[in-house]
């Protein structure tokens, strides 16, 4: 080849680098082209480190054996009252709250959050969209999850009135639409991943409506499509597995209306005793991943009533049993510290700092195979865990990681301003 030849040849390909350079900068192009390279990198992740091969290991092993069952009254004599005439009302055989918008959460990073709560809120009649709720809620576009409490911190952001429990069951949920209120719940459904792998991953979903006859909810599902038919069945399932989380949001005018339809829940203590008597009762009733979940959910509900040395104890069997369930994507639920950091406070809080930082690191921030761990609840954690431990600088490395993939995440900068660091 000639030396003009050669340069003509040099000069081309440098022009089309310049070009393809130039291309990719186009935040279109970046939106395309880069969910296609996360895919790839991450399913050579996932093939080389499969991620339900990790373990839950703890510096204190137990074996699995089932929970005393919790005994006692939860509420007073007058609180049940009100509840038994609550229920004894005679409910529609079907219901159905119109006047929302639906919001999918597709084309966009880990957007159910900010798609269900934008749909959620339309029936109060918000006209704000998801994109307006995602810059507040996860400021990060790939942040993993967007917390229950995030999202009822938001409702009232908005000027509405919400109230947040858990222990729900199907006939609560009727109650409530049939008298005009639409619900969130939190489950965890199985669900195609990026890698196309049917795996557990956190979802929620909008519930408008119900039919008794089939047996099934009217659900706006940001993931599938509006209007799906949810069954009954299929929910206590897949609620199961996030301790039958529900949220209610209503106007400020319409507290006291919610709460006597809450009945027993209306308490947030008794709410959680409840809750917790349930839990005790699926560790006997359940096996396999289920009565891991039920574990789990017995030791989140201890840590919302401060028994963290009961918890800890719980969360120690349920990890057990996880590690005893056969290393499949599609059963075993890897993700559930993404979503249910309670363990990280029932083991701070027992002074077991060690078991912090390794669910931490390897159940949770390693167990992510694409390229932005933006787990910002696990890097507090591990970060208050290193502070206990003497290992400050490194705490505070974690403490500003958590600040890059959520800025206003407040505990994170009280943790620095504690150590007199301006975040």
């Amino acid at each position: 080849m000639s030396r003009r030849k050669f340069l003509a040849v040099l000069l081309a390909g440098l022009a089309m680098v310049a070009a393809s350079y130039i291309l990719i900068l186009q935040p279109s192009v970046q939106s395309r082209a880069g969910y296609f390279v996360l895919e790839m990198f991450t399913r050579v992740q996932t093939w080389l480190r499969p991620p339900q091969n990790v373990a839950f290991s703890s510096s204190t092993a137990l074996p699995v054996e089932l929970l005393p069952a919790v005994t006692g009254e939860a509420n007073t004599k007058g609180e049940k009252e009100e509840h038994t005439s609550i229920t004894a009302k005679s409910l529609p055989v079907s219901s159905l709250i119109t006047g929302g918008s639906y919001f999918s959460q597709h084309n966009r990073w880990n957007y159910c959050g900010p798609a269900n709560v934008a749909m959620l809120l339309s029936y109060l009649g918000w006209h704000g969209d998801a994109d307006e709720i995602a810059r507040v809620v996860k400021p990060y576009p790939k942040d993993k999850n967007v917390m229950p409490y995030e999202i009822l911190d938001f409702i009232r952001f908005a000027g509405y009135d919400g109230i947040l429990r858990v222990g729900g069951d199907i006939e609560l949920l009727k109650r409530l639409i049939a008298n005009g209120f639409v619900v969130l719940v939190e489950k965890g459904p199985h669900f195609r991943d990026i890698q196309g792998k049917i795996t557990w991953m956190g979802h929620y979903q909008v519930l408008s409506g119900y039919d008794d006859i089939n047996r099934v909810f009217i659900a706006q599902d940001s993931y599938i499509e509006p209007d799906y038919k949810q069954p009954y069945d299929k929910l206590i399932e897949e609620w199961r597995s996030f301790n039958y989380t529900y949220l209610v949001a209503f106007t400020s005018q319409e507290r006291d209306e919610v709460l006597s339809l809450l009945g027993e829940d209306a308490d947030e203590t008794a709410n959680f005793q409840r809750a917790l008597k349930k839990a005790a009762e699926e560790t006997a009733s359940l096996r396999g991943v289920d009565q891991f979940f039920a574990f789990y959910n017995y030791g989140t509900n201890l840590v919302s009533l401060r028994d963290y040395a009961g918890a800890a104890r719980a969360y120690d069997t349920a990890f057990a049993l996880y590690d005893s369930l056969p290393q499949s994507m599609s059963i075993r639920p890897y993700r559930i510290l993404w979503y249910q950091t309670a363990p990280f406070l029932a083991y701070y809080y027992t002074g077991r700092y060690g078991d912090v930082i390794n669910k931490a690191t390897f159940n949770s921030i390693e167990m992510v195979r694409d390229d932005a761990p933006a787990l910002e609840e696990s890097y507090y954690w591990r970060g208050m865990a290193k502070l206990q431990l003497g290992e400050r600088q490194s705490a505070i490395e974690d403490f500003y990681t958590c600040l890059q993939y959520h800025t206003d995440f407040e505990v994170c900068r009280n943790a620095l301003s504690g150590l007199g660091i301006q975040p």
